[in-house]
This record gives C-alpha cells, sequence and structure tokens, in this order.
C-alpha cells in the first residue's frame, strides 16, 4: 500500500484499562467499539478483561502484530480493536509511529480508548499492593512491630512539618507519602491479628472507614442539616460531636503527654480556654515555669509555640552558620 492509494486505510482503536478497576468494567464507548469491530486482539491469554469480554459475546483473537501487519488488517475500511496490555503496547504505537513519519504508508485512524478510568485516590490501591508484598517477602518488614515502628512515625511527621515550613513542594510531596506509608504498614500489621492476647485483626479499609465514619459524623454543616458560615462554627461542631463521641470526663483526656513540652503546654492551655475553665498557671520557680506561661500566652494569642520556636531555631542556626564561614574566611 502507498500513500496515494484511494483505499480506505480503516481504523485501530487501542482500548486500554485500568487494573485498578474491577475487570469487565468497561466505559459505553469501549463496549460499543469492541462490539462493532471487526476484529478484537489482545496479545495477553491472561488478560483479566478477556473472560468478561468472551461472555459478552466477543470474539477476541490471542495475536501480537506488528505495527504493519495491523495496518494491513485495517485494509479496505476495517476496523481492528486492540486490548492493550499493562504496559500500555509501547512496541506497537511505536512501530506505527514510524510508519507514519515515514509518508509511505497510508495510516488507518488511530483513537485511544479508554475503557476504564483511575477515579481519584486508585494509587493507594497500588501502594497496598506493594506493601503486602513487602510484608510477605522483604526479610526486615515482615519481622516489624507496631512498637518497633513507633519511632519511624514520629520521624516522618517532624520530617513533613519540617518539609511544610520548608515551602518545597517536592519534599512535601515526598514526605506525605513516607508519612503515609506508616499508616498502610502498620494497618498490614494489623491485618494479621495478634491471636497470643486475643487482639482482633484489621485492614486498611477498616482504618479508612473509620475515620470516614468520624469525618461525616464530625460534620454535620457539610453531611446533614446544621449550618456553619464561619470557622469557628465548625469548631464549635467538631468539639460537640467529639464530647458526645468520647464521653470524656476532663478537657486533658486525649491529649498525648509525650509530645514535645512547649506543644503540650499549648494544647492544655487550648483545651482550658475553649472549656471556659478559669485555671491559674502553677507557680513554681524555675524555667519550666516559665515557659509554660510563655506557652500559654502563644496560644492566647493565637501563635503555636512550637513552631514560633523552630523558626527562631532555625535563625540561629543560620547565624551559627554565618559565623562558621566568616571564622573559616578568617
Amino acid at each position: 500500500m502507498n500513500a496515494t492509494s484511494s483505499e480506505d486505510p480503516g481504523r485501530i482503536v487501542l482500548l486500554t484499562t485500568s487494573h485498578r478497576v474491577a475487570p469487565g468494567l468497561l466505559s459505553w464507548p469501549a463496549w460499543q467499539a469492541l462490539r462493532t469491530a471487526d476484529r478484537v486482539l489482545c496479545a495477553d491469554e491472561a488478560h483479566p478483561q478477556l473472560p468478561y469480554l468472551r461472555d459478552a459475546g466477543i470474539e477476541v483473537e490471542q495475536e501480537a502484530p506488528t505495527a504493519q501487519e495491523l495496518v494491513d488488517a485495517c485494509a479496505g475500511g476495517r476496523t481492528v480493536a486492540v486490548v492493550a496490555t499493562g504496559e500500555g503496547e509501547p512496541r506497537l504505537t511505536d512501530g506505527l509511529a514510524r510508519l507514519a513519519g515515514s509518508g509511505r504508508v497510508q495510516m488507518p485512524a488511530l483513537e485511544l480508548l479508554p475503557g476504564s478510568y483511575d477515579l481519584p485516590g486508585a494509587r493507594l490501591l497500588d501502594l497496598v499492593q506493594v506493601m503486602d508484598r513487602i510484608r510477605t517477602e522483604c526479610p526486615w518488614s515482615s519481622t516489624q512491630t507496631h512498637q518497633g515502628l513507633a519511632k519511624y512515625g514520629i520521624e516522618e511527621a517532624y520530617e513533613l512539618v519540617e518539609a511544610i515550613e520548608s515551602g518545597d513542594r517536592d519534599e512535601l510531596r515526598e514526605e506525605l507519602g513516607d508519612v503515609l506509608l506508616q499508616v498502610v504498614f502498620h494497618a498490614r500489621i494489623a491485618q494479621e491479628g495478634r491471636p497470643e492476647d486475643g487482639s482482633e485483626a484489621f485492614s486498611i479499609d477498616d482504618v479508612a472507614g473509620t475515620i470516614v465514619e468520624k469525618l461525616i459524623h464530625r460534620h454535620p454543616h457539610v453531611f446533614g442539616d446544621d449550618t456553619a458560615e464561619t470557622p469557628e462554627d465548625v469548631k464549635a461542631h467538631w468539639l460537640r460531636t467529639k464530647a458526645v463521641e468520647k464521653q470524656r470526663t476532663s478537657v486533658t483526656e486525649g491529649i498525648p503527654l509525650h509530645q514535645p513540652a512547649l506543644a503540650l503546654a499549648a494544647k492544655l492551655a487550648s483545651r482550658t480556654r475553649t472549656a471556659g475553665l478559669d485555671v491559674a498557671l502553677p507557680a513554681g520557680g524555675g524555667i519550666g515555669y516559665e515557659l509554660l506561661a510563655l506557652a500559654a500566652r502563644a496560644e492566647a494569642e493565637g501563635t503555636d509555640p512550637e513552631t514560633a520556636l523552630r523558626v527562631a531555631a532555625r535563625a540561629y542556626r543560620d547565624a551559627i552558620r554565618a559565623a562558621e564561614e566568616a571564622r573559616a574566611r578568617g
């Protein structure tokens, strides 16, 4: 066939699917293209879509044609649909591009047709699968416990805060991934349960389900009939629903005592102020009580003392480096 031929060159439909969507759940345009194609080809005999296509009465030929063979198969106005493998058929598409670029071949119309789309969050399924394999096959990961991983959760949280404060978006994306890994890793360990002490197993789906229920319940102004016009209204909703859920007898319950001391002091002051309690700061001598007073004052003024001290500490670090450089220049 040459470029001046008047014969209809036909059409190629390259159908792509997502392994993150259940097989058989294809878009309506995809089903139409498959049903009306003169031939349907797939190189992968184990492709997860094939049983569903055949159940739907679509004849699928197991073939891996070259670019030229595919062009020839379309000659005369025929439509050939290719169900792409997971790699997306790069060899075939590269070959078609070379033929088109040569100018010697009358090319069929080429349509890239997504048969199924990834929904937002679909790559989280990949993370769960990767973590499952690592937990099973990696000599280090397969022996880890919640207790052994606890320090890494703390480290990754601090690194995330540092990325946020630095303003580096690439670093932020990476550190968010590291924090997410901790969640998925712990959930994968929990999936195995602890028969020795009767602890029930739970999975990442249980973790996600729990936080979804909590978010819906604590946002009645979004998912219910309540209204909230200001951030203060939202916070009031949150505190009311949280109080009902937790049934706590003290505003200090639920405050982790192992967090950094400045953050702990500010959290205690915040809970006290929000509850409308008038509690005087304890009298005492020494720097600890002075720091407590500073933390309470910062919280009352709307300043996070932990963040403020980190900003000042970084400025101090920069000053130290400048002094070192000056001394080195001599």
